[in-house]
């Protein structure tokens, strides 16, 4: 598999025309668009992802029910499209995202990686059983439906209870509860 080719942005999220290798982007810190995509269902219950053991940030841990790196020369339906159809096999209209907002994420790892994302953010209704999703192996360990209230409970303790990534919290909560004002 060949490593993608990513556009960087400036540090407002504006395009430069400059683009560079994944590894490159995350060595030197360049600023890089990303898609989320949440998806829940009816029953008010959001669909979490347990990011695979073998990655490189927070392995392990339950987290966006999809999300990737927008490559370079794609648009951002474009990316989370692609993306929902790698990680858990799942076709979905691009008419069917509702953007909730953009969010920047900055962040350095111990392992040397410099993270500067923005996290173009999308919610859809999963409109399949979870058992017809197929989880890419060295993306997604496993995939669970959780309801939107065991979610908040999750994350009053996530500091401690080792599920959600605990510096993204405040993040989780503004995903939540755009979820449940949906569902209304």
């Amino acid at each position: 598999m060949t490593e993608e080719l990513i556009d960087i942005v400036s540090e407002n999220g504006k395009p430069t025309g400059k683009t560079a290798l994944k590894s490159v982007i995350h060595r030197e810190g360049h600023y890089h668009n990303t898609a989320h995509i949440w998806l829940y269902t009816n029953n008010h219950e959001i669909l979490l992802a347990q990011r695979c053991f073998k990655k490189a940030i927070c392995p392990g841990l339950w987290d966006v029910s999809v999300a990737g790196h927008v490559d370079a020369g794609e648009t951002i339906k474009q990316a989370a499209i692609r993306e929902i159809q790698e990680e858990i096999s799942l076709n979905i209209k691009q008419e069917d995202l509702h953007q909730i907002g953009v969010f920047p994420c900055f962040q350095s790892y111990d392992n040397g990686i410099i993270d500067n994302e923005f996290h173009h953010t999308f919610i859809a209704k999963l409109e399949v059983s979870i058992e017809e999703l197929k989880p890419q192996p060295n993306e997604v360990e496993a995939l669970k439906l959780v309801p939107i209230d065991t979610c908040f409970s999750l994350l009053i303790n996530s500091y401690t209870n080792n599920h959600f990534v605990a510096s993204n919290r405040a993040y989780y909560e503004m995903i939540f509860n755009s979820i449940k004002k949906h569902l209304i």
